[in-house]
């Protein structure tokens, strides 16, 4: 079963991806990244971990992404192959600023120590 859902993690974030792309057309969005996918095992919610680039709201990305759920999951619908569709939640991932703030105060301290 865990196969599964790894499996279907991945397809769902490549198609995702593709769609915010191409055919999600609100500026509000930007440029936006995929970068998790945690789909539970009955296959009914996908939780969406996403990132912007630039600089912006990105509460008001994910309020952006949220409404345009029902096209993006209908579209998701007819790229996959499975009766039902998981309900879509997108979710700001903020490990990427936390991991470069770890990392600008590692680098601090090693300047200092020199």
């Amino acid at each position: 079963m865990v196969l599964k859902k790894d499996k279907m993690n991945g397809i769902i974030q490549r198609e995702l991806s593709e769609i915010i792309r191409l055919e999600v057309s609100n500026k509000e969005i930007g440029f936006c990244t995929i970068t998790a996918i945690d789909v539970t095992t009955d296959l009914s919610l996908a939780k969406v971990y996403v990132t912007f680039l630039g600089s912006g709201n990105n509460e008001e990305r994910v309020d952006a992404l949220n409404r345009s759920k029902g096209f993006i999951r209908s579209c998701l619908s007819k790229r996959l192959t499975i009766r039902r569709v998981p309900e879509l939640k997108f979710i700001f991932d903020s490990s990427l600023e936390y991991g470069n703030k770890i990392e600008s105060i590692i680098y601090d301290l090693n300047e200092k120590n020199k």
